[in-house]
Order: C-alpha cells, then structure tokens, then sequence
C-alpha cells in the first residue's frame, strides 16, 4: 500500500453532494489511508474527516433570481476558496455537481495546474450545453452517474467515465422496520404518505403550503392516512400539524412509506430505486420560472423520467402544483390495487437494473488514486 500524503480539496454545494462526497471520501481513506481532506461541504463530509471551509447551509441556493441576491457573498467565498487552495497546494481538486461555482473556480484556478476531477457532473445535456467546451479546458478527469449521460458527453467529445449510479451503494437501515414503526408511533396496517419538500429553506417557503393544503383534502378521501416528513436539518417547517411525524433520515421515510410526494430532485431517483411510487412537484419563482422554460431543453423535470426518455412518475411543475390536482395523483398510487401504482413499480424494477452494480464509490476511489500523484 502506498504510504505518501494525498491531499484532496474538494467542493459540494448541496446536501446531495455532502451525501456522495461523504461516501466518496470514505472510499479513498478505504484504498488510501493517508489522505486528507479540506474544502465545502457538509455533515457528511465532516464525519468523514474533511476540514470544512464553508457549509453547504451557506452554499445552497436554488433559482436564477436567487442567485443574483447572494452575488455579492458567493463573490466572497470564492475569493476564501481560491486563497485556500492556493495556500494548501492540493493533489487533486474534487467538485461535487454545483456547476455555477465549480466551473467558475476550475477556470479560475487553471494556472496552478492542480489536476480536477468533477464527481457528479454538471446536466449540460439539459441547459448550458457550453460548459462541455469549458471542462474540456480545465477538467482531466469526469465521472458520470447516468448512462445516458456518459454517451451525450463522449458525443461531444469529452471523455467520461461512467461506473454506475451511487444510489446502488445505499446501505441498509440502522434499525428494523418494527423499531422504526414503533419510534414513530406508526400503525402498520394504515397507509404512510411521506412528503419530501426540500433540502432548501426557500423550497420550504414555497412548497409547504401547498403540502399542508394537499393533506388536509386527502384526508377526506384516507381519514387513516399517517404522515411522514423527511426533513433536512437545516430547514424549518412552520405550521407543521402534531400528527406530522418527523425523520431526518429521509431515505427512512421512502423504505416505509405507501407513496411520496417529491420536491423535484436526487430523492425523486432514491425513491424509484426504495420502490415508493411518487409524485414529482416543483415550484420556482415566476421570473425564475419563466427564465428556465427559456433555456432547459429537456422534456421532463424528474431524473426518473429522464432516464427511461418517458414519463413514467407525473409532474406537477408550478402553476400545475395545486393541492386538488396533488391529491387527484396521490389517490391513485395510496391506493394498492391501482393499475396506476402497480405499472410504476414494475417500471421502478426495470429502472434500477439499468443503474449498474453496488461498489460505485469504490470505483470511483480507484480511478481518481490512479491519476493522483
């Protein structure tokens, strides 16, 4: 085993990076013990042992209108970003998807020829098909997440790897369903609806409203229905009912629950692979709304969909986020002898055999030690 120190600055903006650079951290400190860690990112990453420079809770944030508000401290932390790898000399850049930051630092930082790997790549498939050109220039080594994709990126020239999807890694509960039920007070004969309203606060402000206003009609139609929130630490829930059950393990909440209603985003794809049938909803501000509808090129929000190239869980994007058109979805896949629940979860089942094997972080692991002097 190699003994020599590999030092790793690496950057997530968001908790599903925190989530795979915890993972991917682990990996190498399991191939190559002496390594160490410093950058952005979260509790995960921390755990794991990295020096955290700014926190993801600092770092997240969603919508074009959004980010011209917080221009003036993002401007700020890069510049504490390019001074600290400057000063800690790194063996290798790591960034973890946030494309807006991270392609901007790669640019920035060309000139110390520091070897970077982008782990979870920027969906320029989707928007922004410019930014191939631009890793091109400053990216040495990319690893992909979805076939699709690796094949979009190679036909533009640009070498990918792809070694399946790190949600194959997921590892089992740290406690049984019967103890999870019981923690919870949870009946095990009446239906779970869990609701997954986002990771950010300003999600939370715009789509929990809706949420509360969705249960309560369907709880006309289900009067046993429990409830289940998958809720990040750092958000807030305000006006939440006392019948609300509250977990912050979300991946908890999808294992036991009968159906989902998903903020768009990573969870829409944890939920197909954990075989939760789902709702996708998303609501922007409308300026941001309107510049988005502008720009994406891709047919569908969910990475569900994007994957088959067909919608198999349904979209209900912004002005179609309505509690009565939620509940009309949600009542077909509550239900257990649907057709509509029994065709997504046979189409969930094909979906995750495409996904690859367990073992995705480790052979991430590998190829990025090989390249690192």
């Amino acid at each position: 085993m190699e003994t020599n120190l590999k030092k790793y600055f690496l950057i997530a903006g968001e908790p599903s990076g925190d989530l795979h650079g915890g993972n991917l951290i682990r990996a190498i400190k399991n191939l190559h013990p002496n390594s160490s860690f410093i950058g952005h990112g979260g509790d995960m990453m921390r755990k794991e042992g990295m020096h955290i420079i700014e926190h993801i809770d600092n770092l997240s944030i969603m919508g074009f209108t959004e980010v011209l508000k917080h221009l003036p401290r993002m401007i700020k932390i890069m510049q504490r970003t390019l001074d600290a790898i400057y000063k800690s000399r790194p063996s290798r850049i790591i960034l973890i998807d946030y494309p807006g930051f991270n392609l901007r630092l790669a640019k920035k930082i060309s000139y110390l020829n520091i070897p970077i790997t982008y782990f979870i790549l920027p969906q320029a498939w989707a928007w922004k098909e410019e930014r191939v050109e631009k890793m091109k220039k400053v990216i040495d080594q990319a690893i992909s997440i979805f076939p699709f994709e690796a094949e979009w990126y190679r036909s533009k020239n640009f070498f990918v790897e792809y070694l399946g999807h790190p949600f194959m890694d997921l590892e089992h509960m740290d406690e049984s369903t019967k103890s999870f039920y019981e923690r919870h007070s949870l009946e095990i004969k009446n239906p779970i609806l869990t609701l997954l309203p986002g990771s950010r606060q300003q999600e939370i402000d715009r789509h929990w409203p809706i949420y509360l206003e969705t249960i309560v009609l369907l709880r006309k139609k289900f009067d046993n229905l429990q409830v289940l929130v998958g809720k990040s630490s750092n958000i807030t829930l305000p006006n939440c009912p006392e019948y609300f059950k509250i977990e912050t393990d979300a991946r908890k909440t999808m294992i036991v629950g009968t159906a989902a209603l998903v903020s768009s985003g990573t969870a829409t794809l944890e939920c197909a692979i954990e075989a939760i049938p789902l709702v996708v909803c998303y609501k922007l501000f409308p300026l941001s709304w309107f510049i988005a509808q502008s720009l994406v090129k891709v047919k569908y929000s969910s990475i569900v969909n994007l994957i088959v190239d067909r919608q198999i869980v349904p979209e209900l994007l912004q002005n179609k986020m309505r509690p009565e058109l939620l509940v009309d979805e949600l009542t077909q896949l509550i239900n257990p002898d649907s057709k509509r629940r029994i065709r997504m979860l046979s189409e969930f089942k094909k979906l995750k055999e495409s996904l690859g094997k367990p073992g995705v972080y480790s052979r991430a692991a590998k190829i990025i030690l090989k390249q690192t002097i």
